[in-house]
């Protein structure tokens, strides 16, 4: 039997069309369809189609599923990884929100898309996921990865911290700042852009290490192996500071001994013929167009 999980998060009204008509294709397909709980708590409807699906819960194993879908932005596709873990189950995201750079497709080509993963046209593009460790502490129920960026942050308006940064066991530099970010290439074009690191290829074999509002001024973003593993000892006048996955964020007691280093596992997202990175790139941050008028 061939399997399909579905996820969303809050939406507006006019994406319920959306997920019941993907949910009509793939029944027309024969699969069976399963709906995230969150997802399914928010739409409450009495829709036939929606009716018919099953139901999943995150925390669930999708191993033996042909593959999820994931409905909305970028948020949501992070949120779908978590669900999908280290069972490697393809992802296929459909853009329903603004910026989108993670999903392959969008709501309007949602027929297109099921068509080609019928006909097997499409590839998986796997991407580096970070793992962040504490021997001291259980991070996240334990869901500790993601797909972006791993950020030590101040806590709320509290004064910089400092953050004791080594590579390989072998000390880097201490950074006085509002934060660090350790960003994978794919994270690369979020937070860390936002804060004046580098765009990176998918695919460079890098980490980026990203500070936020530095004390010094000559501290510059690092490009290094996403071989090494990076660890941090941090300091605040408060003795909290928060540590961000993703969308997600836990306090933690300052001197708390902290690990990042590349998951041993991926996320496997669908792409389809015509995408590209670069496509995405020029398109998204409105490269090659004379903005000076």
């Amino acid at each position: 039997m061939r399997k399909v999980a579905i996820h969303g998060k809050t939406f507006p009204e006019n994406t319920i069309p959306v997920i019941e008509q993907a949910v009509r294709l793939l029944l027309k397909e024969e699969y069976s369809c399963f709906l995230s709980t969150p997802l399914a708590e928010q739409l409450n409807t009495k829709s036939t189609d929606l009716k018919s699906c099953r139901i999943y819960n995150p925390g669930d194993d999708l191993k033996n599923y042909d593959f999820v879908m994931s409905i909305g932005g970028d948020g949501t596709l992070l949120e779908t990884i978590t669900h999908v873990g280290s069972a490697e189950t393809p992802i296929l995201g459909v853009n329903t929100g603004r910026l989108g750079f993670l999903a392959t497709t969008n709501k309007d080509m949602i027929g297109a898309a099921l068509e080609n993963i019928k006909d097997n046209n499409y590839e998986l593009d796997a991407r580096t996921l970070l793992r962040v460790d504490s021997p001291d502490l259980v991070l996240f129920d334990n869901q500790n990865f993601c797909l972006n960026e791993v950020a030590v942050l101040k806590q709320d308006t509290s004064s910089m911290i400092t953050i004791h940064t080594y590579i390989d066991n072998e000390f880097l530099n201490s950074y006085w700042s509002d934060g660090l970010i350790i960003s994978t290439p794919t994270g690369s074009t979020g937070y860390s852009l936002s804060c004046g690191g580098p765009v990176v290829m998918p695919h460079s074999d890098n980490l980026i290490l990203t500070p936020v509002s530095p004390h010094n001024l000559n501290v510059r973003p690092l490009v290094v192996s996403d071989d090494c593993t990076i660890s941090f000892d941090v300091h605040s006048r408060s003795d909290y500071f928060m540590l961000s996955i993703d969308s997600r964020s836990q306090v933690i007691k300052a001197g708390t001994p902290m690990t990042v280093k590349k998951e041993r596992f991926q996320a496997r997202l669908i792409k389809f013929d015509g995408y590209s990175f670069v496509k995405t790139l020029r398109k998204k941050l409105n490269w090659g167009f004379d903005v000076r008028n």
